[in-house]
């Protein structure tokens, strides 16, 4: 009981809000208990598209791959409650799975993939066909040095587009860009906002869900730094999730009465 307890004030995330100058904070709660019942969902299932049979699976949704060379994923669970006091348990995978944003039942992006696919469609073929002609350009001739700045100004442009489609909201019913709401130092990182928890306290703020409890884990082959471990839990990261999970965070305290 005691350990169980002790998950319960375990914290899994926090971050600085750039409104009020205070660092809120979620804790586990009975999340882990759900991220466990995931977990042997996972194992048995071998694919995250959960809501459909097993006759109607997607091959490039099994699990398969994340012990292989793509390495594993996080996943995330929160654990939330309806005006009427109804629980609702949220689930998120970080980033895309094989390059699929969104899977019936899993927490959404929090921008409009149409208008990320345009991106790029955009951006994409010129920065990979300037990557090839890097590859066969002498590294030492000032045409390398040219087409590599070239490349490095339209990976930026991109990225700069990129993070302009992001909406955050917060507890409060307030909304900023991804830019205004970073509090982390130097760029924005790529992939920040794409993380499990950003994805569901998004999910949560847009169905007027009040959450409880946040806990999230690493599934498949450990990744190539070795930081994350198979069935291991972790909190959100510092590098990418706290600069925004202070701002989305925002309110959750009065709304809970903390």
């Amino acid at each position: 009981m005691q350990h169980k307890k002790r998950h319960h004030r375990q914290e899994s995330a926090r971050g600085l809000c750039p409104n009020c100058g205070v660092e809120h904070v979620m804790y586990e709660g009975v999340a882990r208990f759900h991220c466990q019942n995931l977990m042997c969902l996972l194992a048995e299932e071998q694919r995250i598209d959960l809501a459909s049979d097993r006759e109607q699976a997607n091959p490039p949704l099994g699990t398969a791959r994340l012990f292989g060379k793509e390495r594993g994923k996080m996943f995330g669970v929160l654990v939330c409650h309806t005006a009427n006091g109804t629980q609702r348990v949220l689930k998120a995978f970080s980033g895309q799975f094989n390059g699929i944003w969104e899977v019936a039942g899993w927490a959404p992006p929090l921008f409009d993939i149409q208008q990320f696919s345009s991106l790029y469609a955009k951006y994409e073929p010129n920065i990979k066909e300037i990557g090839h002609l890097l590859q066969d350009t002498d590294s030492s001739s000032p045409r390398w040095t040219e087409l590599a700045h070239q490349r490095k100004r339209l990976s930026q442009q991109w990225m700069q587009h990129i993070h302009s489609l992001y909406t955050l909201a917060n507890f409060r019913g307030q909304t900023r860009s991804l830019s205004a709401a970073f509090t982390g130092r130097g760029g924005i990182s790529t992939g920040t906002g794409d993380c499990c928890a950003p994805k569901l306290f998004h999910q949560a703020i847009r169905e007027n869900l009040l959450p409880s409890g946040l806990a999230e884990f690493y599934w498949g082959r450990e990744n190539a730094s070795q930081t994350r471990q198979h069935g291991q839990f972790y909190p959100a990261c510092a590098h990418k999730c706290a600069p925004i999970l202070g701002f989305m965070l925002c309110g959750l305290e009065e709304l809970s009465g903390v």
